[in-house]
């Protein structure tokens, strides 16, 4: 049985797998980038949990992290409207299906990249803040 944290960040890739770009998990970024361009889903750190005690939960604000990265002569335009999709993802359903108490991207901060005898790449990362409870910090 998965934990949740496992599961909120499976339900995370299922959402990012719905939009047009290429969504991965955990992966290095592959050699081609597709022409609607890719998302890297990193898994972030569930930092320290606020605890309390009547009955014992763990109240997380978990930090994932999304690549976000497109290639290609018009990649400003292309690069927002990827970023946009994402937002709209993530504002559709702030819970993801009730898994979380509240899910909240952070702006990007892209860059440029040169791509030696290829087009250039745009890339950012994206903070998400997960925020859920559990009744074990392991679970």
């Amino acid at each position: 049985m998965p934990t949740s944290r496992e599961t909120i960040l499976t339900a995370m890739h299922a959402r990012l797998s719905a939009l047009p770009a290429t969504a991965l998990r955990g992966e290095v970024l592959p050699e081609r980038v597709p022409t609607e361009g890719l998302l890297i889903l990193r898994d972030g750190e569930p930092g320290e949990p606020e605890v309390t005690l009547s009955p014992l939960a763990y109240h997380f604000q978990h930090h994932a992290e999304i690549e976000a990265v497109v290639q290609g002569a018009d990649r400003d335009t292309a690069f927002d409207t990827l970023t946009a999709s994402i937002g709209m993802a993530l504002a559709a359903d702030r819970t993801l299906g009730g898994l979380c108490d509240w899910v909240e991207a952070e702006a990007p901060r892209p860059v440029d990249l040169a791509v030696e005898g290829a087009a250039s790449l745009k890339a950012a990362t994206i903070a998400v803040v997960l925020h859920y409870t559990t009744d074990d910090p392991l679970s």
